[in-house]
């Protein structure tokens, strides 16, 4: 467990410090993605990308379990 951790929080520090260039990827604007806006309303659904972060953390940890 505690090497989970350390991992997850390593992974969380790079994230951090790199989002301002992962803030650029398309990700949350992928078609698929539900967004209703109105006035003093905004509700996002981000099925698409869900489904494709879920696909590459599949296939990661496939590879990395052998």
């Amino acid at each position: 467990m505690r090497n989970v951790l350390i991992i997850a929080g390593a992974f969380i520090l790079a994230a951090g410090l790199l989002w301002p260039w992962l803030a650029k990827l398309p990700l949350g604007r992928l078609p698929g993605d539900i967004v209703i806006d109105r006035p003093n309303l905004k509700i996002y659904i981000p099925i698409t990308t869900m489904v494709l972060i879920s696909l590459l953390i599949s296939i990661l940890l496939r590879i990395f379990r052998r």
